[in-house]
């Protein structure tokens, strides 16, 4: 029903998000923002961040990271990225991976990396928000946000702020995965953000010797809960002694396996429309 002045409900809310949105660098261009969240912290969030947009530079796209866990930044440690970041009368230039990823975390405008970032809320919020607003990203195709775990200030900072297409979340097969999932997932459709699928992280090992599978944690249950609430399965990721040391190493570039083809495909599909 509209009211005296012509306008429905939906128009005022659809306002209301508009003007919570900052503004993109004006010498920007960014065609898709993707979320990676996780209900709960260690879950792989970072990793999965990583390999999505390692996947899709992979496929000639241009991508780029914005690191959103201001006070858990994993993303340069993983690329080998140090301090490479400087500013010109556009806006602060992100460093640049060896494979051509555009990145930006706090770490790198750090003094030192390990130094705690102790700030509240509504601060780390706001270096969330100039990491849109300041930051000269050039064309982008996708735009991968890590954010932090939970549905805390920035969760919601990104959500209002940035034109998020989707978001991807980030489960291991243990026992409580269908309840943390679903405080990612409600949140995300409380703030009107599509759920692209999940990605299951420490899903297996391979065993050394015979190649076989190994549920550390218990048989995965990930396929029963994305089918009975109508999502997509987007990739399983092993734990690999192998990918750990290549990200410790600053190699995470190097990383060899499909692990997600079917967000890729998803992807693709998002970016012709």
């Amino acid at each position: 029903m509209a009211n005296g002045h012509g306008k429905k409900p939906e128009d005022f809310k659809k306002q209301m998000e508009e003007n919570f949105r900052a503004p993109l660098n004006e010498h920007s261009h960014v065609k898709k923002v993707i979320g990676i969240v996780s209900g709960k912290g260690g879950v792989g969030k970072s990793l999965v961040t990583g390999l999505s947009a390692i996947t899709m530079n992979k496929k000639g796209f241009k991508t780029a990271i914005m690191d959103a866990d201001i006070t858990g930044p994993s993303i340069p440690k993983m690329f080998g990225i140090g301090k490479e970041n400087y500013a010109d009368e556009n806006g602060l230039i992100p460093a640049v991976t060896k494979g051509g990823i555009k990145a930006m975390s706090l770490n790198m405008l750090m003094d030192n990396e390990t130094d705690p970032v102790i700030w509240r809320g509504p601060v780390i919020a706001g270096i969330v928000k100039q990491f849109w607003t300041d930051v000269n990203w050039g064309d982008v195709d996708f735009m991968f946000v890590d954010m932090p775990p939970g549905t805390g200030d920035v969760p919601l900072t990104v959500f209002q702020s940035l034109p998020v297409d989707g978001i991807v979340v980030v489960a291991t097969p243990q026992e409580l995965v269908g309840m943390i999932v679903e405080k990612a997932i409600n949140m995300a459709n409380m703030m009107n953000v599509p759920v692209i699928g999940i990605v299951e992280n420490m899903s297996y090992m391979t065993c050394p010797h015979c190649g076989e599978p190994i549920s550390i944690f218990g048989e995965s249950r990930i396929e029963q809960y994305a089918a009975s609430n109508g999502l997509n399965v987007l990739g399983k990721l092993p734990l690999d002694p192998k990918i750990a040391s290549l990200c410790d190493a600053g190699k995470a570039e190097d990383i060899e396996g499909d692990y997600l083809e079917s967000l890729a495909y998803v992807l693709n599909g998002m970016i012709q429309e």
